[in-house]
């Protein structure tokens, strides 16, 4: 590809991730494919946004940008994918329970021109820390996401959403919190684009660690998805 531009944006929404956030860093940066880092500090009130300031200042790869007031991840995103130069974009959070060394099988597809937008699933590849009712959560959801929109995926939830920059930025995206997972997809699906799933790891975070999806959460999804199917 004969351009300037990066190969790759990775959109990094953070929100109190001192403790994960160099090891995350330091696991992307070691992924050999031509990249930029968006970080986006969602207003921590730990160390998260002083720990990206540092980062920048060693590596121009790094851009950050900070929301003065928390917005949700979401609003994290679309800060994130406003200032996206790659050709492809990738979100990745910054907890550590997803493994940027799957970056490779993820983006090749689209680099070889064969699809659009690839899905990482937990669900075909190797996981642990999955609990039961969130597992069973998000096999409905993805359920009701195949049924209203005549797919076939295994993970509509996965973080690891990628796809050509401008595929993206054409969705218009409007959520502000996890509602954006059902609207990446609802809307992905509706311009027509089939996605292509490969395998992940997933090492899931306990409930004492903190940000796994609640039962209003998944209420709020369906309510998603039913919207964008119905939006004219």
């Amino acid at each position: 590809m004969t351009t300037n531009r990066p190969v790759l944006s990775v959109i990094m929404p953070c929100y109190n991730e001192e403790s994960t956030l160099p090891g995350i860093l330091a696991k992307v940066w070691a992924v050999n494919i031509d990249k930029e880092i968006i970080a986006v500090d969602d207003h921590s009130s730990d160390n998260t946004l002083a720990i990206l300031q540092a980062e920048a200042a060693r590596n121009p790869h790094l851009k950050v940008i900070s929301h003065p007031k928390n917005r949700g991840k979401g609003a994290a995103v679309r800060s994130g994918l406003a200032h996206a130069c790659g050709m492809i974009t990738i979100i990745q959070d910054a907890d550590l329970e997803y493994d940027p060394n799957d970056y490779y099988e993820l983006v090749q597809p689209i680099i070889d021109g064969r699809v659009d937008v690839v899905f990482g699933s937990r669900f075909a590849g190797r996981h642990t820390g999955m609990y039961f009712w969130n597992a069973i959560g998000n096999k409905a959801l993805t359920f009701l996401t195949n049924f209203l929109f005549n797919s076939w995926i295994s993970d509509m939830e996965t973080c690891y959403k990628v796809m050509r920059t401008d595929i993206i930025r054409s969705l218009n995206l409007e959520s502000s919190d996890f509602r954006l997972e059902p609207e990446i997809t609802a809307k992905v699906l509706r311009q027509g684009h089939r996605i292509y799933e490969v395998p992940v790891g997933y090492i899931g975070r306990t409930y004492e660690e903190g940000k796994k999806m609640k039962p209003s959460q998944g209420i709020y999804a369906i309510i998603a998805l039913l919207k964008y199917r119905l939006k004219a």
